[in-house]
């Protein structure tokens, strides 16, 4: 039973409560207190109850429960965000289910917590059978006539045979031998958009990312129920192909039983469309129009997430899936957004609703926080009082477009500060300008884009690669720049006040040889810069660099653009640039253990994106087959750059030590990470 404090005031005599009301209620007072104490005390004893299951437990108690069932914990480091909850789970299914490839995949899913998939490759050997075992679907050469087995070849869920190769598949060399196991771990995620206008791309087509550029879908990956089942192409994020999107279209298309969407649900004037509507095509261009669009049907690709229809529809919709590889830039994930002061001016935006008619309320301090992943075009204009505090987000789990008509452009009196939060903002970049009166002290950005180059061509090229995302021409503010994806920075440097402080965050010029930092000038030194675990792409030119750790500098000159080289600093008497690449001609404050640190590591020493233009699903990440020196070269010895905080090394090594005890004798694991749907892993 719960006592609060009005009950307990309840249980005393009325003459003690009335003698209580004369004087001020003073006993009401330390009943509040004890009904506190109370409340803490009633907590402590659930949460006793619930530290007795391993499902339910406080993190501090998963080791002991572990260690009465023998589990050894692994030192994985203080960066890994992945619990071994799920490992103490199951261990004891594991030890009774040792060796087998389903076991070994949902180990391979416990301690990565990415999708994972167990290949044994001595079952895809081309052999000689014998007659008393006859295999009639293991034939040496693949039936031309079934597609599917074609469609699947190279990837973790092929079934075609193959001859031996005798090397080793821990070494990452070989695949298809006799004592070999590969363990397949999908390096991208699929992540939701949820009720997302389409993009108008002409009379009656439409595309599906909110940036209106070709862009393929994912699956949504379906959980597994039990540990003895093995990964099929539903339960891990795969961008989804025309041929088997055509074969298993219910699988993949519009709302399940329950009502609950699955990979793809288009919406037409806020109905579903039913699958049997929909017409798997190719809608490549051809010939400046869009080729195989039926007259009857929708037509859907999903390499391209394109959409046709039939007739005029006045609003489309879309719930879909694109890949990308952690949470960074924004998206409909958790972002542990700050709970808004009861005090503060609250305004809720949902489409069709106005951005600026709320920010026009809040301009003497406020939240305003847009509800639903919907497309805003409109011209923004933000303006705080003095000492007052705007916030202009997302909520939890949308992932709103603003689709600018000009620049957003923010003015605030002194001491004024502006948070821009979960926002995807595009055709506009943003600007504090120096004008009379205006004195904001500090911009926060969190889980923001800004798209690098302003906007994207339908072909995902960046429309305007020269132009930065946010320019700065106030002297004396701070920035703060976190988990974002931001184009060119501009920011002066006139004085020392302020500072730009980028985190966990990816700054892109677009190319190696723009300018990604600088004064606003795009010459002259920007202001004083602090960057951990970030990735730049392109040119630096930094008044000061107070501190650079665990940071990708993708920077080069080229001839005749006036710079000495790609990344320097004009005070380079403090500071300090570690755990960091940097080319090795940079003006640098003191290094300490960057690379490359010789002029022959100079060519083998340098990051692999696995792609550098954002749009694409792989944008940013480190291809696992890089140098180890950028992989493992972090202060933790965790990767470099943006994902730095996703701990992948660690996760790899976690899994190779589990593999180890329980693998079973003369077999070997190699760890395959798949970038996409497997012809382009890299071990």
């Amino acid at each position: 039973m719960s006592y609060d404090a009005r009950r307990l005031y309840e249980l005393l005599p009325a003459v003690y409560r009335d003698r209580d009301a004369r004087r001020g209620q003073p006993l009401a007072a330390l009943l509040a207190v004890v009904a506190e104490q109370v409340a803490v005390l009633e907590e402590n004893l659930e949460q006793l109850y619930d530290d007795q299951f391993i499902e339910t437990c406080a993190p501090w108690v998963v080791p002991y429960i572990g260690d009465l069932i023998g589990h050894r914990p692994l030192d994985r480091g203080a960066a890994d965000p992945v619990s071994g909850r799920a490992e103490v789970a199951h261990t004891i299914a594991f030890r009774r289910r040792k060796g087998t490839a389903a076991m070994l995949e949902q180990l391979a899913r416990d301690i990565t917590g990415r999708a994972a998939r167990a290949v044994e490759f001595f079952a895809l050997l081309a052999t000689t059978q014998h007659v008393n075992h006859v295999r009639p679907r293991h034939a040496y050469a693949p039936d031309l006539r079934e597609w599917e087995p074609l469609e699947r070849l190279a990837t973790p869920f092929e079934t075609t045979a193959h001859t031996a190769d005798v090397r080793r598949i821990a070494s990452g060399a070989g695949r298809y031998g006799i004592p070999n196991i590969g363990i397949f771990v999908w390096r991208l995620g699929a992540y939701s958009l949820t009720s997302s206008p389409a993009v108008d791309a002409g009379p009656r087509r439409f595309r599906c990312s909110p940036l209106g550029h070709d862009a393929p879908l994912f699956t949504r990956p379906e959980p597994e129920d039990e540990v003895t089942h093995l990964a099929d192409p539903l339960n891990v994020p795969l961008p989804i192909s025309r041929r088997v999107l055509d074969r298993y279209l219910r699988h993949y298309c519009g709302l399940d039983d329950r009502g609950r969407a699955r990979s793809i649900v288009v919406w037409r004037d806020g109905q579903a469309v039913d699958p049997d509507e929909i017409e798997v095509c190719d809608l490549s261009d051809a010939g400046g129009d869009w080729a195989h669009t039926p007259a009857d049907k929708v037509a859907l690709d999903p390499v391209l997430g394109r959409l046709a229809f039939p007739a005029d529809v006045a609003d489309v919709r879309v719930s879909v899936h694109y890949g990308f590889g952690g949470d960074v830039g924004g998206g409909e994930y958790e972002r542990n957004v700050p709970a808004a002061d009861e005090h503060a001016v609250w305004r809720e935006v949902a489409a069709p609703a106005s951005i600026q008619a709320s920010l026009d309320l809040v301009t003497g301090g406020g939240i305003v926080e847009i509800a639903d992943s919907g497309r805003y075009a409109e011209s923004l204009t933000i303006r705080v009082d003095a000492d007052a505090q705007v916030t202009l987000r997302a909520a939890d789990r949308v992932r709103p477009t603003v689709v600018l008509d000009g620049d957003l452009v923010i003015r605030g009196g002194p001491g004024s500060e502006v948070t821009l939060d979960g926002l995807l903002i595009t055709r506009g970049a943003i600007g504090v300008p120096a004008d009379a009166g205006n004195a904001l002290a500090r911009l926060r950005l969190r889980h923001c884009t800004l798209v690098p180059g302003i906007e994207l061509a339908p072909n995902g090229d960046p429309v305007h690669p020269d132009r930065p995302s946010l320019v700065i021409d106030l002297p004396a503010v701070t920035v703060e720049i976190e988990r974002c994806i931001v184009g060119g920075l501009r920011v002066d440097a006139a004085t020392a006040a302020g500072a730009v402080r980028v985190t966990d965050s990816v700054v892109d010029a677009t190319a190696e040889t723009a300018v990604a930092y600088a004064a606003p000038d795009g010459a002259g030194p920007g202001a004083p810069l602090t960057i951990v675990n970030s990735t730049v792409i392109g040119k630096v030119h930094a008044l000061r660099i107070d501190d650079a750790t665990n940071v990708i500098f993708l920077a080069d000159v080229e001839a005749g653009d006036g710079w000495p080289s790609a990344v320097r600093v004009d005070r380079r008497q403090q500071g300090c640039v570690r755990f960091s690449f940097v080319p090795l001609e940079a003006q640098l404050p003191r290094r300490y253990r960057c690379q490359p640190a010789t002029a022959e590591d100079a060519v083998r020493v340098r990051p692999r994106l696995a792609s550098p233009r954002y749009g694409q699903a792989d944008y940013a990440v480190l291809q696992p087959s890089g140098p180890i020196e950028i992989r493992r070269g972090a202060h933790d010895e965790g990767e470099m750059g943006v994902f730095h905080h996703l701990a992948e090394p660690h996760r790899e090594a976690a899994l190779r030590l589990r593999l180890d005890e329980y693998l079973r004798i003369g077999l070997e694991a190699g760890i395959v990470h798949v970038l996409d749907d497997g012809t382009r892993s890299e071990r």
